[in-house]
């Protein structure tokens, strides 16, 4: 390269002393061409070292970017993981409560039953008793207006409860239907009143219960008065526990 340059100098001392020669023009090219080549030689370094520092920093940035993203797989990889174990958790729950569901479902449905049953035997109760009290309203009313009659009531030879239906039953005062169901109501009492007493050994005409009563045949109104305020009473019962049932 000294030596180019040497021989260049020398070249141009010449051409300076005499008129511009054809290789005077040839050595000025071949100057102005390396002046030409240094230079794009200058700018394609500085292209080469811009474009290596971007390289560079483009190569940094590509790796914090795969650090970055290789933490996050990992935390999405535990994040999926910790999902999975907890909809594994549910599913087993959501089995537990479909058991606790279906074991509701059969205990509401025996509940309903029960209840259904429950409302169904008070209707029926109610509707018997609403009767008794009917019928007994009826015969006390009969009996009141023929013990005011003193010697010509129909009942004054009747010494018992049972003998007083059936002659009310006679005289078309009162129907054989509501005779019968006064006579059973009469029995269930009488029952539950052997029961307290241990009475289990009358068996007078007609039903236990005029047997029990007969002693009462000076005073049947009241008799029938007491089974009357009993029937109310019975009555009363059935629809208090009927409304707590409800609730």
């Amino acid at each position: 390269m000294k030596f180019t340059q040497v021989f260049l100098a020398s070249l141009f001392a010449t051409s300076q002393a005499a008129e511009i020669s054809p290789i005077g023009k040839v050595l000025q090219l071949i100057s102005d061409l390396q002046a030409k080549i240094l230079s794009e030689g200058e700018g394609a370094q500085k292209v080469y070292s811009e474009y290596s520092e971007w390289c560079e920093d483009r190569s940094r940035d590509l790796g914090h970017s795969i650090k970055t993203a290789t933490s996050e797989v990992e935390s999405l990889k535990a994040n999926i993981a910790e999902e999975t174990s907890t909809s594994s958790a549910l599913g087993s729950k959501i089995e537990d409560l479909a058991g606790d569901i279906a074991t509701d479902e059969a205990d509401l449905k025996a509940a309903t039953e029960i209840r259904d049953k429950e409302n169904s035997d008070f209707a029926t109760e109610e509707s018997e008793l609403t009767e008794i009290i009917s019928t007994l309203e009826r015969a006390v009313a009969i009996l009141e207006r023929e013990m005011a009659k003193g010697g010509s009531s129909m009942l004054q030879n009747a010494g018992s409860l049972a003998k007083a239906l059936s002659v009310m039953v006679q005289a078309s005062s009162l129907s054989s239907a509501d005779a019968s169901r006064l006579t059973a109501f009469v029995q269930s009492q009488a029952s539950s009143d052997e029961a307290t007493d241990a009475a289990e050994d009358d068996t007078a005409l007609g039903a236990p219960a005029a047997a029990v009563y007969e002693s009462q045949s000076g005073n049947i109104v009241e008799t029938l008065q007491g089974l009357l305020d009993k029937a109310e009473a019975q009555l009363g019962d059935i629809r208090k526990t009927e409304t707590t049932n409800k609730q």
